[in-house]
């Protein structure tokens, strides 16, 4: 894509951490300082903290980098949401030490021998972790017996701790007491200046034979600064999507108002990320759970055919905004109304913007009566019947009768709205 187009010959902005692209900023100088000068002490711990995508783990690749091999036998962890045993068979997998199918015992008898084998050979043995912050109380308090191993009377393994902040929160406890007396060099590892940010961007484009293609403006780099925030990772991102842009567009000038633009966008699409999206909302049943469900659509959107869904949970039907949604979207006539008393039915729910769909049935279920309703030509008057005779009927009469009277009364009123 935008590689070939500006003529890169690789990716000038990866964000996984590559020691090829170092750059050596004052506070990136500083970490490698501490890191070295722990290694010339050849014990006790060394920490490194820094923000999420400081650039931690590339200055501990950029020293293991120009560390020899016949000096040094390094072993990287950055798997660290362990327990105390786990890490311990991790770490000897990570020296190459067995560890399957054995005690934890024998594996810290394997990993000394091995330790031991190294010393003799004129080589030490180093051990990075990174991702710190994940270990528990109890893992560092393995790490810190693992640093008891001597050989001949000299500390035979040597550890670096890599983490977020939050990490010296949790070196500062209590119970950990012993562990931080042993820390005999630590680091924090902050952002890069406004000054540091533009060298750094240009640092890693000449690393992919730039040639000014595309030219990124003084006022560009401050934006990328300014949404960054110095942060090495951030600012990849930003670069990596602003070059894209630039080859969309194909453009061969970074502007100010192209970093604006391509910030904004990584913002937005940032808070589609976070967001649960248009087509969803939450609603809380009766027993105080919460859940996620579709909010009420077209069926003509879902498949459906009655202009609205129906809601199947337990709980009250989704409402769209100042209407009430009915399952049944019908509009009820006066006849329909009628009946549906009649033969003990909820009466649908009469809705003055919808017209009545062609079919009926499909959207209101009548019961049939026991036996068929005959529907005669009269009009009841009241002195056709006196007290007695309906005190004397049976109760099937008089249900008979009622429901007779009921229909003239409909027949009725359909022959009136029909005159009229």
């Amino acid at each position: 894509m935008y590689d070939e187009f500006f003529h890169l010959s690789d990716l000038p902005f990866r964000l996984s951490p590559d020691h090829r692209f170092f750059y050596c900023s004052d506070v990136h100088e500083r970490a490698i300082a501490h890191l070295k000068f722990g290694l010339d002490q050849e014990e006790g711990f060394i920490l490194i903290t820094g923000e999420v995508g400081a650039g931690k783990t590339t200055v501990i690749e950029h020293l293991l980098s120009t560390l020899s091999g016949r000096r040094y036998v390094a072993a990287h962890i950055v798997t660290t949401n362990l327990d105390q045993d786990n890490l311990v068979r991790m770490i000897a997998a990570s020296f190459g030490v067995s560890h399957e199918g054995v005690s934890k015992a024998s594996v810290i008898k394997n990993l000394e021998r091995f330790i031991a084998d190294c010393m003799r050979q004129g080589r030490r043995c180093l051990l990075f972790v990174d991702e710190a912050q994940n270990l528990s109380i109890a893992a560092l308090e393995e790490l810190r017996m693992l640093s008891n191993l001597q050989v001949n009377g000299r500390p035979a393994l040597q550890s670096f701790l890599i983490g977020q902040p939050q990490f010296r929160k949790t070196l500062a406890l209590p119970d950990l007491a012993q562990l931080r007396q042993r820390v005999i060099a630590s680091y924090h590892l902050g952002p890069l200046s406004i000054e540091e940010t533009a060298q750094y961007i240009r640092h890693r484009l000449s690393l992919v034979d730039w040639k000014e293609d595309p030219a990124f403006l003084p006022a560009a780099l401050s934006a990328i600064y300014k949404y960054s925030e110095g942060i090495p990772r951030r600012i990849n991102t930003l670069c990596t999507r602003t070059l894209l842009f630039a080859y969309l567009e194909e453009e061969h000038q970074v502007t100010k108002e192209v970093i604006d633009s391509v910030a904004a966008e990584l913002e937005a699409e940032m808070g589609q990320v976070l967001d649960f999206g248009d087509n969803q909302e939450i609603a809380v049943s009766d027993a105080g759970k919460s859940s996620v469900r579709e909010s009420v659509q077209p069926q003509e959107e879902q498949g459906g055919t009655n202009g609205y869904s129906k809601d199947t949970s337990d709980s009250e039907p989704l409402q769209k905004p100042s209407e009430v949604v009915v399952p049944v979207a019908t509009q009820a006539t006066e006849h329909e109304t009628f009946n549906a008393t009649l033969m003990n039915e909820p009466a649908p729910h009469i809705s003055e913007d919808r017209p009545p769909p062609s079919d009926l049935s499909r959207e209101v279920s009548i019961k049939p009566v026991e036996e068929p309703v005959e529907i005669i030509d009269l009009t009841l008057r009241g002195d056709e019947l006196d007290e007695e005779d309906l005190i004397g009927m049976s109760s099937e009469a008089h249900d008979r009768l009622m429901r007779r009277a009921l229909h003239t009364v409909i027949n009725y009123l359909g022959g009136s709205r029909r005159a009229s």
